[in-house]
C-alpha cells in the first residue's frame, strides 16, 4: 500500500534497515583505518570516528537525495505544511544517527578491552552528529530541487568532492567542514572549544539550508525569519572558527616510563612499544657511550617542539606503533647525529658509522675506498669500534671522515707483511723482541689485514712492526744464512 507520497511504508523500512547496514559497515572500517596504529588514547577514537565522516557522510546524502526524489514525484506541486515538509528529512537523520550510534560502540567494544589514556570529549562525538545533520541536508534539497534518477549519486559525489576540496585548501577552510587537522597530534590534544564552535556552524548552516527550503515549499513567512536566525547563527559560528587562536597543549603529559639499563619515556597512548623501543636505542645508548653524543633517558616529544632537553637526554619522534616503528625511530635518531656530507668519499664514511650504529650491515660504498673501509671497520671487534668512535667523534658529526680513519695506505704495508708471518714465527729473537713491546702497541694489535687498532693507532693508520737495530739486521742474515744451508 502507498501513502499520498507515493513510496510505501514498507519500501521506506527496507530501505532504511540497508542504510543503515551500510553505513554501520562503511563507518567501522573507515574507522578503523583513521586509528592510529598502536596507540590506546580516547583522542584516538574520536579522531577516527570523525574520519569516518569521510565516507559515511557522502553516503548518508546519497540515500537523503534518494528519498527526496521519491517524495518530490509523488507529492507534485502540493501544498505542504511545516511539519509535513521537515518530517521526513528529520527521520532520515534519525536513522543516520542510529548507524553512527552503533559505530561508536563498535569501537567502545575495542575500547573498554584495553587501558586508555587521556578522556573521551562529548564535544567531538556531538560535532560528528552536526556534520551528518549537513550532509543530510544537503542530500536533502538537491534531491528535491533535481527530481532526477541520477541526483543520488550526483548529490554523493558532490559532497565527497566538495567536503575533501575544503578539507585540504587551507589552514581555515578545513574548520568549515567535519573534520580533524591531520596528521593528528597526540601531544597536540583535541579541543573542546574547537569542537563547540565547529558544532555552532554546522548546525547553524544545517537550520538555515533546511528552514529556507521549508519557507520556500511552505510559503510561510515564519518559517522563513526562522531560517534568516539560523543564518545569523552560522554567521556568528564562522567568526568563531576564525578567530580561534592556534591549538596549544592544554595539559603537561605525563610520561609512561621504562627505567632499566637506561630510562625511555613515551605517551601514555605509546606505552605499549615501550620494550620495543628500548630494546632499539640500548643499542645505540651503548656505542655512543664515552662521546660527546652519549645518553642515559630517551623522551617521545612532538615534531613541532624544539624546546632542548635536560643533559643526558635525547629526543625521538614516534608518529605510530606500526611494524619496525622502533628501528624507524632509531634510523632517524642516528641520521641528526651527523650532519648530511655534499661530497660523495665523506658521506660514504658517514654511512658506514651510521649503519653500524644503527645494527645493520656495512654499506660498500660507490668508491673502492668505501669498500676498503667497510671491510677494515668490520675486521674491528664491538670494543675497538667504540674505541674508534670516541677517538673520532668529532670528525664523524663533522663529516671530516677520510680514508685515513680506516687504515688508509697501512693496508698496503700489512699486505706486504703476511708473508712474513710463519718465519717471523720461528725466530725466538724475534719472539723475544716483541714480547718486550709496551702495552697498547705490538701485542694489542689485532691479528687482521690491518693490523690496527683505535687504541694503538689514534690516526687510523696501522703501525708496522719495529725493524731497525742491529740485532734485528743481525738475526735477519742469519735466518737468511740457515734457510740456504
Amino acid at each position: 500500500m502507498r501513502d499520498h507520497r507515493g513510496v510505501s511504508r514498507e519500501e521506506l523500512q527496507q530501505s532504511a534497515l540497508v542504510a543503515v547496514a551500510v553505513l554501520l559497515v562503511l563507518g567501522v572500517v573507515t574507522a578503523w583505518s583513521v586509528l592510529i596504529p598502536g596507540v590506546s588514547a580516547w583522542e584516538n577514537i574520536v579522531v577516527a570516528l570523525i574520519g569516518s565522516l569521510r565516507l559515511t557522510g557522502p553516503v548518508a546524502a546519497a540515500f537523503a537525495a534518494w528519498v527526496a526524489v521519491r517524495r518530490r514525484r509523488g507529492t507534485g506541486s502540493r501544498a505542504l505544511t511545516t511539519w509535513q515538509a521537515v518530517r521526513a528529512p528529520l527521520a532520515i537523520l534519525v536513522v543516520v544517527m542510529g548507524s553512527f550510534t552503533a559505530t561508536v560502540l563498535v569501537l567502545a567494544v575495542r575500547t573498554m578491552l584495553t587501558e586508555q589514556a587521556g578522556r573521551l570529549l562529548p564535544s567531538g562525538l556531538i560535532m560528528s552528529v552536526a556534520g551528518l545533520a549537513l550532509y543530510v541536508t544537503i542530500g536533502w534539497v538537491t534531491g528535491w530541487l533535481l527530481p532526477w534518477t541520477i541526483t543520488p549519486a550526483l548529490a554523493g559525489l558532490g559532497c565527497y568532492a566538495l567536503f575533501s576540496w575544503l578539507a585540504g585548501r587551507s589552514a581555515w577552510t578545513d574548520r568549515l567542514v567535519p573534520a580533524t587537522r591531520e596528521p593528528y597530534d597526540l601531544f597536540q590534544g583535541l579541543s573542546s572549544a574547537a569542537f563547540t564552535d565547529q558544532t555552532l556552524w554546522l548546525v547553524s548552516v544545517s537550520a538555515a539550508l533546511l528552514l529556507g527550503w521549508a519557507a520556500v515549499v511552505t510559503r510561510q513567512a515564519l518559517v522563513l525569519a526562522a531560517a534568516l536566525l539560523a543564518v545569523l547563527a552560522a554567521g556568528a559560528g564562522v567568526a568563531r572558527l576564525l578567530a580561534e587562536p592556534q591549538p596549544i597543549a592544554s595539559e603537561r603529559v605525563v610520561y609512561s616510563c621504562q627505567e632499566w639499563p637506561i630510562r625511555v619515556c613515551v605517551h601514555p597512548g605509546m606505552r605499549t612499544g615501550l620494550d620495543e623501543l628500548g630494546a632499539a636505542f640500548i643499542k645505540i645508548a651503548s656505542r655512543l657511550a664515552g662521546t660527546p653524543g652519549e645518553f642515559s633517558r630517551v623522551e617521545q616529544r612532538p615534531r613541532h617542539d624544539d624546546a632542548s632537553l635536560a643533559p643526558g637526554a635525547v629526543p625521538v619522534h614516534v608518529d605510530d606503533l606500526a611494524t619496525g616503528f622502533a628501528d624507524r625511530a632509531a634510523g632517524e635518531f642516528v641520521e641528526s647525529l651527523a650532519e648530511k656530507c655534499d661530497d660523495t668519499p665523506s658521506g660514504g664514511y658517514r654511512d658506514i658509522v651510521t649503519a653500524w650504529l644503527r645494527g645493520e650491515p656495512l654499506p660498500g660504498g660507490p668508491l673502492p675506498e668505501h669498500q676498503y673501509a667497510a671491510a677494515w671497520f668490520s675486521g674491528l671487534s664491538e670494543t675497538q669500534r667504540r674505541g674508534w668512535l670516541r677517538l673520532h667523534y668529532a670528525d664523524f658529526v663533522g663529516c671530516r671522515l677520510q680514508d685515513a680513519h680506516f687504515g688508509g695506505q697501512a693496508a698496503e704495508a700489512g699486505q706486504m707483511e703476511e708473508p712474513d708471518r710463519p718465519e717471523r714465527s720461528e725466530r725466538p729473537e724475534r719472539r723475544s723482541r716483541d714480547d718486550k713491546a709496551p702495552r697498547g702497541e705490538a701485542r694489542a694489535t689485532p691479528q687482521t689485514g690491518t693490523r690496527a687498532t683505535p687504541s694503538a693507532t689514534p690516526g687510523g693508520k696501522a703501525p708496522a712492526a719495529p725493524r731497525t737495530g742491529t740485532h734485528g739486521k743481525h738475526a735477519e742474515k742469519a735466518g737468511g744464512e740457515a734457510s740456504r744451508q
